[in-house]
């Protein structure tokens, strides 16, 4: 298996600070908070370089809110400089462990999402229906075609990844202990009721750990 090292350096790079703060400000330009760190990026930018390479970075607390979208789902949001920090990791990390990806895996992905993956479902329908055992005197067609669907939920998967497993699948690929830190501190941000476990919902980081998790669980 090919591991990875000295990726700290370029995950502190300006250049990586800046285009994880283009990602970050996507769609939030005319939030204060946003026109408020712009008025000295390249301030901001550096100090944040800085407190990275030398391990001096702490993230700010959660702020935590409640949605329902039907479903109530409590979210926990980090300040701005925070989430250029996250796009910055996810920046270096993605195209490492993104060949390794459930292909059929569709959130939170580039090139995914809701339609790719109802297409993908339609393919598969379509795959039964030609090859599926045909139901006679069925209540809505006399051609229907007998077929299966598999549903289910991983309850509460956020609240229950395990970050000593997290790191270790980390680590089959990462050997930069800097950056296992970093991956750290952003885990342990989060007031998790159960230590050691849990990530926030609403966190960037969150969700490409996530998919990092599953094809492992």
């Amino acid at each position: 298996m090919k591991t990875y090292r000295n990726l700290y350096a370029p995950l502190c790079s300006y250049e990586n600070l800046y285009l994880a703060y283009l990602k970050a400000r996507r769609e939030k330009s005319k939030k204060e908070y946003v026109i408020l760190f712009e008025k000295n990026l390249k301030e901001n930018l550096e100090n944040l370089k800085r407190e990275l390479e030398l391990q001096t970075y702490h993230p700010h607390s959660l702020k935590k809110f409640i949605v329902r979208d039907p479903k109530t789902r409590t979210i926990h949001a980090s300040a701005f400089q925070d989430r250029i920090i996250h796009h910055a990791i996810v920046n270096i990390l993605e195209p490492i462990f993104e060949k390794i990806f459930i292909s059929d895996s569709y959130a939170s992905r580039k090139n995914k999402g809701t339609h790719p993956a109802v297409r993908r479902f339609m393919y598969f329908m379509g795959k039964a229906s030609r090859s599926g055992k045909r139901v006679k005197r069925n209540a809505y067609s006399n051609n229907s075609i007998e077929g299966y669907v598999f549903k289910a939920d991983i309850q509460r998967y956020f609240d229950t990844v395990d970050h000593e497993v997290l790191l270790s699948i980390l680590r089959k690929k990462i050997r930069d202990e800097k950056v296992i830190w970093l991956v750290q501190i952003v885990l342990n941000n989060f007031d998790s009721p159960v230590k050691g476990k849990g990530m926030p919902l609403g966190n960037f980081t969150s969700q490409f750990f996530a998919n990092v998790y599953l094809p492992e669980f």
